[in-house]
C-alpha cells in the first residue's frame, strides 16, 4: 500500500507510559501496511497483525485509564466511553467487513485507514487534553446513560413520526457537510440568570422532502416556503420531546431561532462544547442532532425568526440557497497551507470543502458527493492512490472526478499518476492564476460535453 505512519513530536503528550504505547501502536499499524504488500501471506499476516493490534490497544486503554485515575482526571468516564466505543463497536464492525470480503485489499485498507485515523485523532485531541495541552470538544458529553436515553428517544421519534428504521452512524458528529443541508439553530434560555444553550438540527434536504413533504401530501422534489415552515415547527416539537431527557433544561424556553448557511454553522459549531452530537442515517437521508454545553453564544449574521418575519426570512433563505449552489470541490491535502491557499483561490466561484487526510476524504465524499476532488498524491497513512482506489471501488462513487495534486512532475511520477487513470493532475508549483484557469477549463469542458451552455 506504500503508506506509513510517521511519528511526530506533536504526538507526544508528555506521559511516558502513554507515549511509549502510542509509538508501539504506530509501529504495529506500519507493520500491517507492509504485510499488505506481500500478497502471498497477506490474509494470514493481517489476521495475526490485527489480533496483535487489538491486544495492544486493549492494554493501552487499561494503562491510560489507570493513569487518568491516578491523577484524578475529571473526564475519565468520558475517555473510557470513547475507548469502549472504539473497542466494542468500531473494531468489531471493521473485522466483520474483513471476514465478509475475505480480507480484500479495500477492506484491509479501510481497516488500516480507520485505525490510523482514529489513533492520530485520539492522540492529538483526547489524549493531549489529559495534560491540558489540547482542546477537547467532547469533554462536555453527557454521561453514558443520559446520552443513550437521548439517542433512543430520537430513534424512536423518527420511527413514530415517519416509520423510519434509523441508526446512529456517529456519536461524535464533527459538523461535516452532507448533501444539500438545512441548518437550524435553536437558542434556549431560562430568564433566571443561567447561561443560554443551543440545539442544532441538520437535515439533508431530501429527508425533509421525503418525510414532512409526504406527511403533508406535498408532491415536490424541492423545498418551498410552505414545506420549510412546516419542517421548522415539526423540528421544534421534535426538540421538545428530546429536551425532557436533557439534564438541567427544566424552565428553559426557546429564545431565538436561526436558519444558517453551512459557513455560519461551521463558524459557530467549531467552538462548541458538545453534550450530544449524533449523526443518524434514516434511510431517507442524513440527520444530525447536537446540543451544546452552557456557554457564551457566538453571534452570527443570521436574522432571528419570529412570527412577523418567518415567511420572508424562510423565503430569503431558500432563495439564497438556490443562488448559492455552485460546483462542489473537495480539496484533500495534509498541508493546511495548501488547503487554505486553494480555498482562497477557488471559493469565489466554487463551493470548496477541505479535509486533511484520505480517511476524512472518504467520509466527506460519502456524506456529500462533490463535483470534483482535488487529491494530494503524497499523503501519510492513506495516500492519494489508496483514496482513488476506494472511490473507484464503490459503485455510487465511481463517477466522482478526481484530479491529483502533486509536488513532483518528473517523468517517473507522471507515469505512475497516469497509470491510475485520474481525470487529470495539477502541479502544486503552478501560479495560482494557472491553477484557477485549469479548474475553470475543466468545468467548462465538462458542461460542454454534457450539452450545457
Amino acid at each position: 500500500m506504500e503508506a506509513q505512519l510517521v511519528w511526530k513530536d506533536e504526538y507526544n503528550i508528555g506521559v511516558d507510559i502513554i507515549d511509549k504505547e502510542h509509538r508501539r501502536l504506530f509501529k504495529i499499524i506500519n507493520k500491517l501496511f507492509s504485510f499488505t504488500d506481500e500478497k502471498s501471506k497477506s490474509q494470514w499476516a493481517c489476521q495475526e497483525g490485527i489480533k496483535f493490534f487489538k491486544e495492544h490497544a486493549a492494554k493501552h486503554f487499561i494503562e491510560e485509564e489507570e493513569y487518568m485515575k491516578s491523577i484524578s482526571y475529571e473526564r475519565l468516564d468520558i475517555h473510557k466511553r470513547i475507548h469502549q466505543e472504539f473497542r466494542e463497536r468500531t473494531l468489531p464492525a471493521l473485522e466483520e467487513e474483513l471476514e465478509r470480503t475475505e480480507y480484500s485489499p479495500n477492506s484491509v485498507g479501510h481497516f488500516l485507514g480507520v485505525c490510523a485515523g482514529w489513533l492520530i485523532g485520539h492522540t492529538l485531541m483526547e489524549d493531549r487534553a489529559i495534560t491540558g495541552r489540547g482542546k477537547n470538544r467532547w469533554m462536555a458529553l453527557l454521561p453514558g446513560k443520559e446520552q443513550e436515553a437521548v439517542k433512543e428517544v430520537i430513534l424512536q421519534l423518527m420511527y413514530d413520526l415517519f416509520h423510519l428504521e434509523s441508526y446512529v452512524i456517529s456519536e461524535a458528529y464533527g459538523g461535516e457537510k452532507f448533501g444539500k443541508g438545512i441548518y437550524q439553530r435553536l437558542i434556549y434560555g431560562s430568564g433566571q440568570g443561567r447561561e443560554e444553550c443551543e440545539i442544532f438540527l441538520v437535515f439533508e434536504e431530501k429527508l425533509l422532502i421525503n418525510t414532512v413533504g409526504k406527511a403533508m401530501g406535498i408532491k415536490t422534489n424541492k423545498l418551498d416556503t410552505l414545506l420549510m415552515n412546516a419542517a421548522r415547527y415539526m423540528a421544534r416539537n421534535f426538540v421538545e420531546h428530546v429536551r425532557v431527557h436533557l439534564p438541567d433544561m427544566e424552565g428553559y424556553e426557546l429564545k431565538e431561532e436561526n436558519l444558517l448557511t453551512y459557513e455560519q454553522f461551521q463558524e459557530v459549531f467549531e467552538n462548541e462544547k458538545l453534550q450530544v452530537s449524533l449523526l443518524i442515517d434514516t434511510g431517507e437521508g442524513y440527520f444530525a442532532y447536537c446540543t451544546s454545553a452552557r456557554n457564551v453564544l457566538k453571534k452570527v449574521e443570521a436574522a432571528p425568526i419570529n412570527t412577523d418575519n418567518a415567511m420572508a426570512e424562510v423565503e430569503k433563505y431558500l432563495m439564497a440557497r438556490e443562488t448559492y449552489l455552485r460546483p462542489k470541490i473537495l480539496v484533500v491535502d495534509d498541508s493546511s497551507t495548501v488547503r487554505q491557499g486553494i480555498k482562497r483561490l477557488l471559493s469565489g466561484d466554487y463551493d470548496v470543502t477541505l479535509v486533511p487526510s484520505g480517511t476524512a476524504a472518504i467520509r466527506s465524499i460519502i456524506l456529500d458527493k462533490p463535483d470534483l476532488v482535488l487529491l494530494d498524491y503524497e499523503m501519510p497513512v492513506c495516500d492519494g492512490k489508496q483514496v482513488l482506489e476506494m472511490i473507484r471501488s464503490e459503485e455510487a462513487l465511481a463517477d466522482v472526478p478526481v484530479i491529483f495534486l502533486t509536488g513532483r512532475t518528473d517523468p517517473e511520477t507522471v507515469k505512475k499518476l497516469i497509470a491510475l487513470k485520474p481525470d487529470g493532475y495539477l502541479a502544486k508549483y503552478l501560479k495560482p492564476a494557472e491553477i484557477k484557469q485549469k479548474i475553470d477549463a475543466y468545468f467548462k469542458n465538462k458542461n460542454l460535453s454534457q450539452g450545457g451552455a
